[in-house]
């Protein structure tokens, strides 16, 4: 046995003997989850590149106006991981019950829904950018960069919906190898993309978002080929669920399934991406710096969050997978596992990311005194995303039982009723000030992992997952 599998196998009974997770559901946890954050580093990548390199070249305003178009970026975005959320619980349940062809096809109606809300969400981005970003900024030249962003951007977030379905899809039946690869690429890409074009082409934040447009774009290329059965090398990578158009478009008893699942998920996710508004109309008022502070902060965490969408997905399809075979109690051990894991993982990375907040923030900002601020939101945010870490492994335990409105509520009250208050505070508390937004950064992820997590342990998700199984025998 090599010294790294030695390694490894005493680490899964240290955990085991911590009570954390057992070592028998430890290696499916970690087969799944570790494409997942490898792909979640690729993606955020593409985010945080970008924006350190727009504060290198240009300047904190900037860092704003990026901060202000990836808000309208991200709500786009995360209508789309709400229905992708439904789809990866709906196939992992049909695929681990063994009706492929039922997956096959929510896989097909899922494509047409992205298509369908990705058309108009591009059109109203790229010819209403000035007008959005105007909305929420302050400071003119900030708006003029997030304009000019959101407008370059914006043809990219079509591709993003489709990727989204891809990597779900192949969650849902167990393989998170492929959309790593092919995220990761595509992360690869935009690095690359971006750098030439800003740097080298002197294109500024429109080369920013040309790079990643055309990246998302290299990556629905590729996703389409092992979507639709073709192997990639070596016999693997081809999906057992290939998507068709021999079907019917529209099946509408999925339809309604897929809307019971994903309404409370896109509804949820809206919330969390329209919440982003006010409080960057809040930040504005102490001026461009604390926008370009927040963003940073935020962007941290985002990238930190990569961890939680390898434990999220695991929770989902494993959970997911074992109620489909009627398991419930096997379920409830790899839920229960994973929230523990994901703790303790948290845990230390956000340690680390605490002791290292001035270097991290010198990535995105020159000055000292703008950098002390952003030090100051990425140590905060990092210390939240223990919250956020706990409560994305929880809440993919609820998603894969088809439990999603709970995390729902969840979300809106963390966000409206405890982080957004806060911050709002900041501007009529002169004592308090710029510390609502840290608060604020606090309230929103610790306030949902506690509801959630009280949810989890009442076992209603069991009983919400007995609908949505499919019937033995079929």
């Amino acid at each position: 046995m090599s010294r790294l599998r030695r390694s490894g196998s005493a680490l899964a009974r240290t955990l085991e003997e911590a009570g954390i997770i057992e070592e028998s559901r430890l290696r499916p946890t970690v087969d799944l989850a570790w494409p997942r954050i490898v792909t979640g580093l690729a993606i955020m990548s593409k985010q945080t590149v970008d924006m350190a390199l727009v504060g290198l070249v240009i300047g904190p305003t900037a860092v704003a106006g990026l901060t202000l178009a990836r808000a309208f970026w991200m709500v786009a975005k995360f209508l789309a991981i709400g229905l992708a959320g439904g789809t990866v619980a709906l196939v992992s349940q049909n695929y681990g019950g063994g009706d492929n062809d039922r997956a096959a096809a929510i896989v097909r109606l899922s494509v047409v829904l992205s298509i369908a809300l990705g058309i108009p969400v591009v059109a109203l981005f790229g010819f209403g950018a000035e007008a959005l970003v105007g909305l929420v900024g302050d400071d003119p030249e900030s708006i003029g960069h997030g304009a000019v962003y959101l407008a370059v951007v914006a043809p990219g977030l079509l591709f993003e919906f489709l990727n989204l379905i891809a990597s779900r899809t192949y969650a849902g039946i167990g393989d998170t190898v492929t959309p790593m690869a092919v995220r990761a690429g595509g992360g690869l890409a935009n690095i690359a993309l971006s750098a030439t074009f800003v740097l080298g082409l002197d294109m500024g934040v429109a080369g920013a978002a040309l790079g990643t447009a055309l990246a998302t774009f290299l990556v629905t290329v590729v996703f389409a080929w092992g979507m639709t059965g073709r192997n990639y090398v070596r016999g693997r990578g081809a999906s057992p669920v290939p998507l068709t158009f021999s079907g019917p478009l529209v099946d509408y008893d999925l339809l309604r399934q897929i809307a019971r699942v994903s309404t409370p998920l896109v509804a949820r996710r809206a919330a969390q991406g329209l919440v982003v508004f006010p409080l960057l109309a809040i930040a504005a008022t102490f001026g461009p710096i604390a926008v370009a502070a927040i963003g940073v902060g935020r962007q941290v965490r985002a990238l930190l969050e990569s961890f939680s969408w390898g434990f999220s997905i695991a929770a989902s399809t494993l959970v997911g997978q074992k109620l489909g075979a009627g398991d419930e109690g096997d379920a409830a051990a790899y839920g229960w596992g994973i929230i523990r894991l994901s703790a303790v993982v948290y845990v230390l990375a956000a340690g680390v990311v605490v002791v290292f907040a001035g270097p991290i923030a010198s990535v995105f900002v020159n000055e000292p005194e703008h950098q002390a601020l952003s030090a100051r939101f990425v140590r905060v945010a990092a210390i939240s995303v223990v919250a956020l870490g706990v409560d994305g492994s929880i809440t993919g335990a609820l998603r894969g039982a088809g439990d999603t409105q709970i995390p729902f509520v969840a979300a809106l009250a963390g966000l409206y009723l405890a982080a957004l208050p806060l911050a709002w505070l900041g501007t009529v508390v002169p004592a308090l000030g710029i510390s609502g937004l840290l608060l604020a950064l606090l309230a929103e992820t610790a306030v949902p992992m506690a509801v959630n997590l009280w949810r989890f342990r009442s076992d209603r998700w069991k009983e919400v997952s007995r609908s949505y199984r499919p019937t033995p025998g079929d």
